[in-house]
């Protein structure tokens, strides 16, 4: 069962990834590092062999190292609502 915070998760990614509109470069790569601090936390791929997109997102993540899942699930959700509201 999933918990309220989980579900507030879901909804948020859900309605961001539906958005038709394109999103600034810098807010994305806020969404994404969000995103994966939340469902993978601090386990962290070998980086070597990254192109430059692959080297900013896995920048952006690494700046989060560190923060809870549930913060990082707190903070999509309030990116999320700064962009949907």
């Amino acid at each position: 069962m999933k918990s309220y915070l989980d579900k507030e998760f879901t909804d948020a990614f859900d309605k961001i990834s539906g958005l038709k509109e394109n999103l600034a470069p810098d807010v994305m790569l806020k969404f994404y590092a969000y995103y994966k601090q939340a469902n993978y936390g601090n386990n962290t791929p070998d980086d070597s062999g990254l192109n430059v997109r692959s080297a900013f997102k896995f920048n952006a993540w690494m700046q989060l190292n560190g923060m809870s899942t549930e913060d990082a699930k707190r903070g999509y959700i309030e990116l999320a609502n700064t962009i949907l509201n």
